[in-house]
């Protein structure tokens, strides 16, 4: 999405408006920092990365999608949810790594987590901030990442892999959440751009699907455990 053309003005980013002073009324503040800062948070961070695990009920995932590793974080740049504690101090509730494209074409997050303690909405708070803050940077677009399934093709006359594709992504809720990532992402407006996977044709095709879902979820077993 072009960041040049975000803000929260106008009646259409009410609700946006409304996230953000109800977050912040609960004590919490948006911040950035550099990846050397990064390594005396690995603890905090651990912390919430293993909160949300639970509360999920997931394990980790791998190839396409971030997943927890201390030693890959402190390569990246990191915005941070801080909340206020009653003795007057402040720890993260949030957090995810940014990934900054050459000459600052274009900003985007990978590892994404947040804690039991955060506040409601925490993370659409986090992406407002972190495009505004992209925007300030002076980065051209945020990229949001993909929408698995979501370009599916479900007419009769339609390959029957892509039929497949269209009913796994309207039915598939209990392993992977593809219509509500959709649609949270269509929040922001993006700019949807097809991406595709090109190999043998016929029955090799759900073979190939099958080992890409394997990489995905780090074996086998996460195939069947989330």
């Amino acid at each position: 999405m072009p960041l040049d053309r975000f803000s929260l003005d106008g009646g259409a980013r009410k609700s946006m408006r409304r996230i953000v002073n109800a977050v912040e009324k609960q004590g919490v503040r948006f911040d950035v920092v550099d990846a050397s800062a990064v390594p005396a948070l690995l603890p905090e961070l651990r912390r919430i990365s293993d909160d949300w695990l639970e509360r999920k009920s997931v394990r980790e995932k791998g190839f396409s999608l971030g997943y927890f590793d201390g030693a890959y974080l402190t390569h990246f740049p990191l915005a941070l949810v801080h909340r206020r504690t009653a003795d007057g101090g402040e720890h993260p509730v949030a957090f995810a790594n940014l990934w900054q494209g050459a000459d600052k074409r274009e900003l985007s997050v990978d590892l994404m987590r947040y804690a039991s303690d955060a506040p409601e909405s925490v993370m659409e708070y986090l992406f407002i901030q972190l495009l505004l803050w992209g925007k300030s940077q002076g980065f051209a677009e945020f990229n949001l990442g993909m929408a698995p399934l979501s370009g599916f093709e479900n007419r009769s006359l339609a390959p029957l892999w892509s039929r497949a594709g269209a009913l796994i992504y309207r039915h598939g809720e209990h392993f992977y959440n593809f219509q509500g990532l959709r649609r949270y992402k269509e929040k922001f407006d993006p700019i949807w751009e097809p991406k595709y996977l090109a190999s043998p044709g016929g029955l090799v095709l759900p073979r190939v699907l099958a080992n890409v879902t394997t990489l995905i979820s780090g074996g086998l077993r996460g195939v069947i455990a989330r």
